[in-house]
């Protein structure tokens, strides 16, 4: 057939194998560039077998109509299988569109080398958008989950100081209180000695007037008689 299917992807349609001490049919120069073109967008297949080393080059052979409709076909059957995301970033289905490029290319090289080296270099520049796109987001995504482990810690960070700063508050409250019970006994006790200091004066002040009284009386009593 035209093309190989595989379990997993699309492959070019490749020719029939050979060693490598097959001799190839003479080309012209225009189909040996063609070929030397489809050689470096979809390299010769070599394995072993039987001791004997075979190579098995992509095919040269025009796409018909058929062969395009059909590449559709399995495309959306690969697509379906793999179950593919229709949107957003998936890695299956730019393998399988990838695979489909390829072959695409193929095809129009083989009609025509020029529009094949161009398809090829919008393919390369493609893939080369694609992997920067790819390393932008994967640092992206790296330098998300730094800031998150950062903000992580920072949270861990606050919430040990917020609980080392309510243990303070607790503190200081117990200060508060011993200090306010002790400025509640010191009153108690001023109030108590200022009491027991106004009782005194008083005994002391009624001590006086009475003493006071009792030296004017005798003063008196002194006077009079030495006026008679």
């Amino acid at each position: 057939g035209w093309m190989i299917p595989s379990s997993s992807g699309i492959n070019a349609e490749y020719g029939e194998p050979g060693t490598r001490d097959s001799k190839l049919p003479p080309l012209d120069v225009k189909s040996q560039q063609a070929e030397d073109i489809l050689n470096s967008i979809l390299p010769p297949r070599e394995w072993t077998e039987s001791g004997q080393l075979w190579v098995q080059q992509v095919s040269s052979t025009p796409a018909t109509r058929l062969d395009v409709i059909n590449l559709q076909e399995q495309l959306d059957i690969r697509l379906q299988q793999r179950q593919a995301r229709e949107t957003g970033i998936c890695p299956v289905r730019r393998e399988l569109y990838s695979q489909c490029f390829d072959e695409l290319i193929r095809q129009v090289t083989i009609s025509c080398a020029e529009r094949g080296l161009l398809l090829l270099r919008v393919r390369d520049e493609i893939r080369m958008t694609i992997a920067a796109y790819q390393t932008l987001y994967e640092s992206s995504v790296a330098f998300g989950m730094r800031k998150a482990l950062q903000a992580e810690q920072g949270k861990t960070d606050m919430q040990k100081k917020i609980e080392e700063l309510e243990e303070e508050k607790k503190d200081l409250e117990r200060q508060v209180n011993e200090l306010k019970s002790k400025c509640d006994a010191i009153e108690k006790r001023e109030a108590e000695r200022r009491v027991v200091e106004e009782k005194k004066h008083a005994e002391e002040i009624q001590f006086l007037k009475r003493t006071n009284q009792q030296l004017k009386t005798q003063l008196e009593g002194i006077i009079q008689p030495s006026k008679k």
